[in-house]
């Protein structure tokens, strides 16, 4: 969700952290262009009560304000040395859609962009945040992505980030974040599908340069804690360790854990397939998915690419974020942790020109 302005901003070379609010969790990371790796400054993460927030929206807000200034005080790894901030919101929390359009004035697109969301998105227009991005696909074609986040989310973050002090820039969705970063990746030109699994669910969109089409699965990390612990009648603890050590790899329990997820997993390869095909039939290339991109905290689960593969009949691997950014004298982020870094490292990678 980009800030409006009508006047030249005066500040665009200064740099943004990224704050990535998650189920529980809160990430926060600066990166420093460089010319060959962006170099971290600074990270940190630190637990929350899920309590605190209520279908998106932030509620205990002053509790959580404390909690992410005690992050900073004391739990970061190495320095955030500025105040603007961009942040994300998962997926399921916006809505999004990919039309096209013949060329149009600006003025013209912003009509069309209201006129989609009036019919299409299950919410008063005056209760969201629009916002749209526009690629050439033609000689006069031109697709424009419009994404739309309910106010009372989008609010809750704004006094969130008066209570901490900060300059919020930029929100935008997790997978977008995510996407980057990606970017980097020497296969970062291939049409893929971006697969960021977060503590609720599993945000994912077909990615072709730019997004393109998005979508979500109840197939989020906690969940699949829960189900383990379920059918293995084991705490939560012992189930992260499971998920986290064997997961979908050949283990004694290796059918118990995937009978337990194979409800979830369906609908997530579903999901994904779903995505693929709506790509696939719009293409003016007439271009395949070429793979899948597993992100995110819940994809580190062992076996989960090797499932993906064999079932969706596609190569699909893991991101993992460090291989893009160098630490420079800092201590790297602990391996089982690096994935849940997709969205901090790509909130700070924005430039200012995209920040608005």
């Amino acid at each position: 969700m980009k800030k409006t302005r009508e006047i030249p901003y005066l500040f665009e070379d200064k740099p943004l952290f990224g704050l990535d609010i998650g189920h529980n969790t809160v990430r926060v990371m600066q990166l420093d262009a460089g010319k060959h790796k962006p170099r971290v400054l600074g990270y940190g993460e630190i637990s929350f009560d899920s309590s605190f927030i209520e279908d998106g929206v932030i509620i205990r807000l002053e509790e959580l304000a404390a909690i992410i200034q005690k992050l900073f005080k004391h739990s970061l790894v190495g320095d955030i040395t500025t105040n603007r901030v961009a942040m994300s919101v998962p997926i399921s929390r916006a809505f999004t859609r990919s039309v096209d359009f013949p060329k149009l004035s600006e003025k013209e697109i912003l009509a069309a962009v209201q006129t989609e969301v009036e019919q299409y998105v299950p919410a008063a227009a005056e209760s969201l945040y629009i916002d749209y991005s526009t690629v050439q696909s033609g000689k006069e074609r031109w697709t424009t992505f419009i994404v739309a986040m309910p106010r009372r989310i989008v609010d809750s973050y704004m006094t969130l980030c008066r209570l901490l002090g900060i300059e919020p820039i930029i929100i935008q969705t997790s997978s977008g974040a995510g996407a980057h970063l990606f970017s980097l990746d020497t296969q970062g030109d291939l049409p893929s599908v971006l697969v960021d699994f977060g503590s609720d669910s599993a945000d994912i969109t077909v990615f072709d340069k730019n997004p393109i089409v998005s979508g979500t699965a109840e197939c989020g990390g906690e969940d699949i804690t829960k189900l383990i612990a379920k059918a293995l009648g084991v705490n939560q603890r012992e189930a992260t360790i499971i998920k986290t050590k064997y997961g979908l790899s050949y283990s004694k329990k290796q059918k118990q854990i995937e009978s337990a997820l194979s409800t979830n997993l369906t609908t997530l390869v579903k999901e994904i397939q779903r995505s693929m095909r709506y790509y696939e039939e719009r293409s003016k290339s007439k271009s395949a998915v070429a793979q899948v991109v597993i992100m995110g905290g819940g994809a580190n689960m062992p076996g989960l690419a090797d499932y993906l593969t064999s079932t969706l009949r596609i190569p699909v691997r893991a991101f993992d974020p460090t291989h893009f950014i160098e630490f420079g004298r800092l201590q790297p982020i602990n391996t089982s942790e690096r994935m849940s870094y997709v969205s901090a490292a790509g909130l700070s990678m924005l430039q200012a020109k995209e920040a608005f």
